[in-house]
């Protein structure tokens, strides 16, 4: 017997959700208006996020391109295998503009072109203009291919948030009142504050507060590219987004993702859920850090024979401290990988140094910690692009093609 992974009342509940935004079409057209550099410019300038994006142009005119690394070294593209540089860290807008201020200083960084920020989606962050202006930087300044934000959903919210998705899908949620009118789900399991493990534990249907949480966060910032933690949250995604093809998930290699068993488990839940033009709101999957280079490459070639349309392939080439083993490199086997011929991205939690925040600590300080440690946060993810920049030169050295952000190329 074959069981659907939705069930008719989960579907049912997703639909409700939908509808109460105003339908898949009203919100790709909403998410699609807030994407514009100008309106996201007047809004943020509304919050008091002018300057700082003033600020941000500025150090822009500064940052180094491709062409003129191309051309010094006489660079050309002689093998198959392409890699996409993506970089993890960007904490909101004063961390985001700190490194870029260093980038621009230093003159001598390709910036990635895949943003990775691990902020709570709370309501200070999604409504004051922090992530508004994040974005502004991200995706239209600095013209990142991806911004990913992150929704876990042991944050607190207003009470108010939660009564409202029950009232609209008639399901219940286990929550604590944390008075001032918050409340909070109830994880049963070990992990951070925010949720075991950044979120991984979604119980019941808590698929429906993530999945509430992302759209709002869309619908007021143009967000549209979300990390997604857990199976519930997976499976109830790509139904999700079979009615809204403006937003896209990235799968986290928290999940687990260590070996080809585990990939083929997420090409049939992808499959199940295809919309209706044989496309997928899964862009990118994390392989986990316990696979060999012979597995990233057999997950490829089981993707490009299922017949499933293209997914991003990401291995971490150095993570922080608190995420593995200590001294991680996978570098070397990057280098395997790529001369295979198979596509990856290169994905960098840390740069394999110590520093202070160079560990998920940074990725849960409170709105005002965060704020204040600006700076500090913003040195690691500079010494973390500075790494991935090292390490795509080298791979463009050896004949392959890196990609980085719009800003990187002179004709963008």
């Amino acid at each position: 017997m074959h069981f659907k992974l939705l069930s008719d009342r989960d579907m049912k509940a997703i639909d409700a959700l939908i509808d109460d935004f105003g339908g898949g079409e009203e919100i790709c057209k909403k998410i699609d208006q807030l994407r514009q550099y100008e309106t996201r410019k007047k809004l943020a300038g509304d919050k008091g996020y002018g300057q700082m994006l003033e600020q941000a142009e500025g150090y822009a005119r500064d940052f180094p391109k491709v062409e003129d690394f191309v051309e010094k070294e006489k660079i050309k593209v002689t093998k198959p295998g392409v890699c996409t540089t993506q970089v993890s860290g960007f904490q909101g807008s004063g961390v985001t503009l700190d490194c870029m201020r260093r980038v621009a200083q230093n003159q001598d960084v390709l910036f990635p072109t895949e943003m990775i920020s691990v902020v709570a989606l709370t309501d200070h962050y999604v409504y004051s203009g922090d992530l508004l202006a994040t974005l502004a930087m991200s995706e239209n300044i600095i013209r990142a291919s991806k911004f990913c934000s992150t929704n876990l959903i042991g944050i607190p919210l207003p009470e108010h948030r939660f009564a409202r998705i029950e009232k609209i899908t008639a399901e219940k949620f286990d929550r604590r009142d944390l008075g001032d009118g918050l409340s909070q789900l109830i994880l049963k399991n070990m992990g951070t504050a925010f949720g075991n493990l950044g979120g991984v534990e979604v119980g019941d249907n808590n698929h429906l507060v993530y999945l509430d949480g992302i759209t709002r966060s869309a619908l007021e910032t143009g967000a549209n590219f979300f990390l997604n933690p857990s199976w519930s949250t997976i499976v109830a995604a790509c139904y999700y987004g079979r009615q809204i093809p403006a937003i896209t998930f990235k799968i986290s290699m928290l999940l687990s993702t260590q070996n080809a068993v585990q990939f083929r488990m997420l090409m049939n839940i992808i499959k199940e859920y295809l919309r209706d033009d044989g496309t997928t709101p899964i862009y990118e999957i994390n392989i986990g850090n316990a696979a060999s280079p012979e597995t990233f490459v057999q997950c490829a070639e089981d993707l490009k024979a299922s017949g499933l349309p293209d997914v991003s392939l990401t291995a971490h080439l150095r993570i922080n401290p608190d995420l593995g083993m200590e001294d991680f490199d996978w570098t070397d086997k990057a280098h395997q990988v790529l001369d295979t011929g198979t596509n990856i991205t290169i994905k960098y939690e840390s740069d394999g140094e110590s520093r202070p925040y160079d560990t998920m600590e940074a990725y849960f300080l409170s709105d005002q910690e965060r704020d204040a440690k600006a700076d500090l946060i913003g040195d690691v993810i500079y010494h973390k692009c500075i790494r991935c920049d090292k390490d795509a030169r080298e791979i463009m050295r050896r004949g392959h093609e890196a990609r980085f952000a719009g800003i990187a190329y002179k004709k963008s």
